[in-house]
């Protein structure tokens, strides 16, 4: 008897029609992509009737399918007990616009390119330098420190990669006081940074941060700023 419930209970859920679908984003608002977008992709993947059996989803396939989207970094797909279908979307996270000839678009803290979005346009620094899948992992990691800094986030506005025969060089550009900051190498960049900050709290606090044309970070224990 108890084997006859059990295999009735299972035969019932699997027949069970997907009543809903709900999406989630993880990572907060749904900037780049909209809760319409994922339904529509959601529905396009399943067919074009939503109401198939439970037993003929294969949720691995789905979440392969929502992951290939451009700005979608992860999806989780299940089932409800109720029968609706849910999703957890984490968007692309962008650190970094290029626009140059090749075109404009956004890399992600991962290194990947994702387009630009017709719902939202980040907030991050902006580069003109010719970048590849080969060359663009240090500007990538720079762009991500940027990120993560409270105080970098608001000031850099651009980022610029310098070829040079060793080490790639970097170039920033501030919001605050229009300077071109020389950053040098990733060599001591807690360092760099630190140098910077003081920098700034002085040269705002005595009203004189306009008056400088470059900051200068690669040398040891001092900054070196040029005046206009």
């Amino acid at each position: 008897m108890v084997v006859f419930l059990y295999g009735f209970a299972s035969h019932r859920n699997e027949s069970k029609k997907i009543n809903d679908i709900n999406v989630v984003f993880k990572n907060g608002d749904n900037l780049f992509i909209s809760y319409e977008m994922v339904n529509k992709l959601l529905i396009q993947n399943l067919g074009t009737d939503i109401n198939q059996s439970k037993e003929k989803l294969n949720l691995n396939n789905l979440e392969e399918f929502m992951q290939s989207n451009e700005m979608i970094e992860n999806a989780d797909i299940f089932l409800t007990i109720k029968g609706d279908l849910g999703a957890i979307i984490t968007q692309r996270s962008p650190v970094l616009r290029v626009a140059n000839k090749t075109g404009s678009y956004y890399y992600d803290k991962l290194g990947k390119k994702m387009p630009l979005s017709n719902n939202y346009s980040a907030r991050v620094p902006i580069t003109s330098s010719e970048l590849n899948k080969n060359n663009c992992s240090d500007i990538i990691c720079l762009a991500n420190r940027i990120k993560n800094d409270v105080f970098l986030q608001k000031q850099i506005i651009g980022i610029n990669q310098i070829e040079n025969k060793s080490t790639k060089q970097f170039e920033l550009k501030t919001r605050l006081g229009d300077q071109i900051i020389i950053f040098g190498d990733l060599k001591r960049v807690d360092e760099k940074i630190k140098k910077l900050k003081v920098f700034y709290q002085k040269a705002i606090s005595d009203s004189t941060i306009n008056n400088y044309k470059t900051i200068n970070l690669k040398f040891n224990n001092q900054v070196v700023c040029a005046k206009y």
